[in-house]
């Protein structure tokens, strides 16, 4: 099999950054059931994940690297097949499709970077390490506070979102944040910054 040259090597990474672009344009199908218009977009959640696992690694004491690239990498195949609400989910084999656009991802990548983004996805899919738990956290609680935000601004039905998703949460860091989110007002910290505050 022929090499590929160092021309397309770069070109294969450049389509690989074009393609995470289209997160941004994918928007989160869950909150369309709410009626939710102009939701938050793949990007959007998985920015907040990010830093929400950075975080949770730190209060955990393990490999801040090793998160942050699960809650980076976590969604990727969504630019490829979107993202699809639990009422869809009971239509298609999802996960085998998840799996398919991942690897064609990844294939073109240069092999040092498709070997760590492999092994890294297949760490999170298992959920043995405690890297993987934090990250799998990070997605769940980022999906409870956006839930508390939206329900705080008035598309009540939100709240649906928040009960069963608590109890799959593992670590106490996450716990603890989501104890604390649910019961107090999650703007406060910006109206406490307010010059017009009462």
């Amino acid at each position: 099999m022929r090499r590929k040259t160092k021309k397309e090597s770069l070109g294969a990474v450049l389509n690989f950054i074009s393609e995470a672009g289209m997160l941004k344009r994918v928007e989160r199908s869950g909150w369309s059931v709410l009626g939710i218009k102009n939701s938050e977009s793949v990007a959007d959640h998985s920015f907040r994940c990010v830093v929400i696992g950075y975080l949770l690694a730190q209060l955990e004491k393990i490999s801040v690297y090793k998160v942050l690239l699960m809650t980076l990498f976590n969604d990727l195949q969504e630019a490829r097949i979107t993202d699809l609400h639990k009422m869809a989910q009971r239509y298609f084999d999802v996960q085998s499709a998840e799996e398919k656009a991942f690897y064609e991802q990844i294939n073109v990548l240069p092999k040092k970077i498709k070997g760590e983004l492999l092994d890294l996805h297949q760490e999170y899919k298992q959920q043995k390490s405690r890297e993987s738990i934090v990250a799998r956290d990070a997605d769940i609680l980022e999906c409870l506070i956006q839930a508390k935000e939206y329900s705080e601004h008035g598309f009540s039905e939100a709240v649906k979102f928040m009960e069963k998703a608590p109890r799959f949460l593992k670590t106490k860091s996450a716990q603890g944040l989501w104890k604390l989110a649910k019961n107090v007002k999650l703007s406060d910290w910006w109206i406490n910054l307010s010059p017009f505050k009462r």
